[in-house]
């Protein structure tokens, strides 16, 4: 029989939570640590989990508990930090977006991994989730190139908006939002970034003066394709078109079917519709359009919808990414594409915050 792999999970957020009850959940994983500056105060732990050493400082908790895998669901700011360090301890790592706060951190991460032999994978969600997988099968038949428009604009108040605001100490949307998008961007063309431009703007004051809380990028790739994603949070956010996934080729186009919002947010509400990570996740039918038209200029096929029956939740797509670890280590698999994909990703998405507060164009390094 196969020995479990001990956890380590360090950041006991939502996405830490997530992560560590998947880890519970699924066979061949057995939580061996918890990590999190404030856990002594922690009384909303489940009680299964009574017995799981527990600690507030990171490199005493790798260093007692030698961990197999290390889950790293801390804010941004650490992720370089203590990926190389888990790396260094011969640990493998499941690391939440995004990889790094720059991209020679990004870079230095996946150095680490490569050198210590171990697997890395960074918690974007796309390559699990079964509608993506879908629209990236039916994207890849639009021809080329690609026009994608995408974005994922919060309107976040009550709870949802003190994490914001949080965040936004070390990331800004564009950023911590935009390498799921950009990562997707990435692999349906199967090309290289190289420029992109951005535009921000601060709407808020209660986020610090050098942080803007709307931002929208444009990136082109070297195949000729071209992409947009846009990420605002805040109670000002409108919630029309807020999630939008749109593809277009020479071909005809693919879309996910977006929720409408039908009713006003009522006033003294502490939650929107476009801040639950419930909506953000939910799977959704696809509608493929196809460009092909006849001899007076009408269409040869009318649009498709496709049905996506596999429905994950949050919390599935959370197990979903740590199945995908564990076979890649208990298996041996390459995970040099998903690397240098998170790179790129990281690449576009610090470009645009270039770009943005220079108001510059930037090539970028093929």
């Amino acid at each position: 029989m196969t020995a479990e792999l001990r956890v380590l999970v360090v950041g006991l957020g939502h996405m830490g939570m997530s992560h560590a009850r998947a880890y519970e959940r699924l066979e061949g994983y057995r939580l061996a640590g918890l990590c999190a500056r404030g856990i002594a105060a922690r009384d909303d732990l489940p009680q299964s989990w009574a017995d799981v050493p527990r600690f507030a400082d990171f490199h005493e908790a790798l260093a007692q508990v030698s961990p197999d895998v290390v889950a790293i669901c801390t804010w941004p700011n650490t992720h370089a930090e203590y990926a190389i360090a888990a790396f260094d301890a011969g640990a493998h790592v499941f690391l939440e977006k995004p990889i790094s706060q720059t991209v020679a951190e990004a870079e230095a991460v996946v150095a680490a991994a490569k050198a210590a032999d171990r697997k890395l994978l960074v918690g974007i969600s796309p390559p699990h989730s079964p509608m993506w997988i879908k629209l990236a099968e039916v994207t890849k038949t639009l021809g080329k190139p690609l026009v994608m428009r995408m974005n994922l604009n919060q309107q976040s108040i009550g709870p949802a908006w003190n994490w914001h605001k949080d965040l936004m100490g070390s990331s800004s949307p564009v950023v911590d939002c935009g390498v799921h998008y950009v990562d997707f961007m990435c692999q349906v063309t199967g090309a290289r970034p190289v420029r992109v431009h951005a535009i921000g703007a601060r709407l808020s004051d209660e986020i610090a003066s050098d942080m803007y809380n709307y931002g929208q990028l444009q990136v082109i790739f070297d195949d000729g394709s071209v992409g947009w994603y846009e990420a605002g949070w805040g109670p000002m956010m409108s919630q029309t078109a807020f999630i939008v996934k749109d593809f277009m080729g020479p071909k005809g186009s693919v879309s996910v079917i977006a929720p409408d919002i039908v009713d006003p947010t009522p006033a003294g509400a502490t939650s929107a519709t476009s801040s639950e990570i419930s909506t953000h996740s939910k799977i959704r039918p696809l509608r493929l359009h196809r460009a092909e038209i006849g001899p007076d200029n009408s269409l040869v096929h009318g649009d498709e919808d496709i049905d996506i029956p596999e429905r994950l939740d949050h919390t599935q797509l959370c197990e979903r990414k740590q199945s995908f670890l564990l076979d890649a280590i208990r298996n041996d698999h390459d995970l040099s594409e998903n690397m240098r994909r998170a790179v790129d990703s990281m690449r576009i998405v610090m470009a645009a915050d270039e770009s943005i507060r220079t108001g510059k164009c930037v090539e970028l390094d093929t």
